[in-house]
């Protein structure tokens, strides 16, 4: 009865590339507020592991939770959606 759970996975932009091996993922969501029925983007920013370094600042990554792969990374950058442009 052995059942893979389900990893999570969140879509977001890299807004840091300057560790070794990990990037800082920030995601966004609209939600609507309570009281007053505006749609508000609250953002959240994740560590993902990058082992080879292929993601560079603005690429739009997909993350996906793992194991625990330090004290504040526990995410790992799975593909990539959509290159930065080039400027």
């Amino acid at each position: 009865m052995t059942q893979a759970k389900l990893k999570r996975t969140l879509i977001g932009k890299v807004v840091s590339d300057k560790r070794a091996k990990t990037i800082t993922v920030l995601v966004e969501r609209r939600v609507k507020h309570e009281l007053y029925d505006k749609i508000v983007i609250k953002s959240s920013k994740y560590h993902a592991h990058d082992e080879k370094g292929e993601y560079k600042l603005g690429d739009i990554v997909e993350i996906t939770e793992s194991r625990p792969l330090s004290k504040t990374k526990n995410w790992v950058a799975t593909r990539l959606v959509q290159k930065a442009a080039e400027v």
